[in-house]
């Protein structure tokens, strides 16, 4: 009967439905290398499966309507239907949301929960500040990293940072971390340097369990970075400018002319009532009334010497791509960064602090067997750099210390005397023929307070 007839119809796909199989494949990545040990499970059935050999061939057995999942550690799950699978070539792509989920350690990568050593990674987005030093972003980024900035000044504003504190207080003792780019031993110079675009992992080991593998040289912790490499896939351009301001944080207020010559007078009157006090009265009335500006100045060297403000530029460009054998990254950095030290007119040379600073960067990946990666590195940095000349300041009676333009130009426009001298004068009859600037000089005791 009709009703018997479909009976025996279901009973016939059940029993095909049900029917064993032995399917067979092969799992490559998306370069064509083939992938040992991925996983092989049927997805209707927990626990039940296989891994693909050294050559990423399998073999399964599985009923003809199941579902063959595929899957490996960093790339993207896939899944097949039994029927179509025998002898199908799977080919696995990486998953680039995992990346965060496996852990750079010394000469390899672990799985972020099988790591028990005590590392921070940090990842390079949040390094990203408007600064040209990579250093000034460790700062409430890093856990157990103390970092401090005892300058701003373009080229020596690198931050100083310790690692679960200081190891030594020793003057000739190491204090600073083991800085691994790229595998090979950086300087605190060579790091701050580094362009953010450029960086793939930062993780920071701050234990000894973490450090163990690098001996004495990690007893103060070990950074490590690692740069970007090429992809499989087509070409990528990438373009980043960047404009940014800075300034000082905030200056000690001075006093203004007239105040500082009569706390000078009281000063010198407080300890010897017989000595000739420095300003006279005469002189502190013409300089209240500013009618002869050259005989009795008046300057305020902040105002004269420093801007508010000054303005940096950052242009990035990378290129990345390649082919199954061949994998590159390219990139190019320039850095343009000025001080607050206010340009002259009157000046033949650009007396403020200017760095230009060019980078390049190549990483290519040569896949020359299946098991044997070949990686060439080359990295390039070019500086030109003018700024105002170094001197000596005295920080305490006899003793000298050598200091960079900046803080230089900087310690003398606090401690100038805003009452002796002008910065340049006009030129008079006996120097209408005179090339340079005449400028203002005052001798030691008229310079500083």
């Amino acid at each position: 009967s009709g009703e018997n007839t479909s009976i025996n119809e279901t009973e016939i796909v059940r029993d095909v439905a049900q029917q064993r199989v032995k399917i067979s494949g092969r799992v490559v990545d998306q370069d064509g290398f083939p992938m040992p040990g991925v996983a092989v499970a049927i997805k209707e059935r927990r626990g039940v499966g296989t891994v693909t050999d050294v050559e990423g061939k399998y073999l399964i057995e599985c009923a003809a309507n199941e579902t063959l999942v595929y899957s490996f550690v960093g790339y993207v799950t896939k899944e097949e239907k039994a029927t179509g699978a025998n002898n199908l070539t799977v080919v696995l792509q990486e998953d680039t949301t995992m990346l965060e989920e496996v852990q750079v350690v010394a000469f390899g990568v672990q799985k972020k929960e099988s790591v028990i050593s005590s590392i921070s990674a940090v990842r390079p987005e949040e390094l990203r500040v408007p600064s040209s030093n990579i250093t000034t972003a460790f700062a409430g980024r890093m856990a157990g990293v103390i970092a401090y900035q005892r300058s701003g000044e373009p080229g020596l504003d690198n931050a100083e940072f310790f690692i679960r504190g200081i190891t030594t207080f020793s003057a000739g003792g190491k204090r600073d971390p083991l800085i691994l780019i790229d595998g090979i031993e950086m300087s605190s110079t060579d790091l701050a340097r580094l362009n953010v675009d450029d960086i793939a992992s930062f993780s920071v080991m701050k234990d000894a369990n973490a450090a163990a593998l690098y001996g004495a040289r990690g007893a103060n912790g070990v950074i490590l970075v690692s740069t970007k490499e090429g992809k499989a896939d087509q070409i990528s351009i990438n373009i980043r400018a960047e404009l940014s301001s800075s300034s000082n944080t905030n200056l000690v207020e001075l006093a203004d002319p007239i105040t500082y010559m009569r706390l000078h007078n009281e000063a010198v009157r407080t300890r010897d009532a017989m000595i000739e006090l420095p300003y006279t009265s005469s002189k502190i009335r013409e300089t209240e009334l500013g009618t002869n500006p050259l005989m009795y100045p008046s300057v305020d060297w902040y105002n004269y010497m420093l801007k508010d403000r000054t303005f940096n530029q950052r242009v990035n460009m990378n290129i990345t791509g390649g082919g199954k054998a061949v994998q590159y990254y390219l990139a190019a950095n320039y850095q343009h960064d000025t001080g607050i030290i206010k340009e002259s007119k009157e000046n033949l040379v650009n007396n403020n602090i200017n760095i230009n600073r060019i980078q390049v960067r190549s990483n290519v990946t040569i896949k020359l067997t299946p098991a044997t990666t070949a990686i060439i590195r080359a990295y390039g940095s070019f500086d030109d750099q003018t700024g105002p000349r170094q001197g000596r300041i005295e920080f305490s009676p006899g003793q000298y210390k050598t200091v960079s333009g900046g803080v230089y130009t900087f310690h003398m426009a606090r401690n100038a005397t805003p009452v002796r001298f002008l910065p340049y004068y006009p030129k008079d009859e006996a120097n209408m023929f005179t090339n340079h600037v005449l400028f203002g000089m005052g001798d030691e005791l008229g310079s500083f307070t």
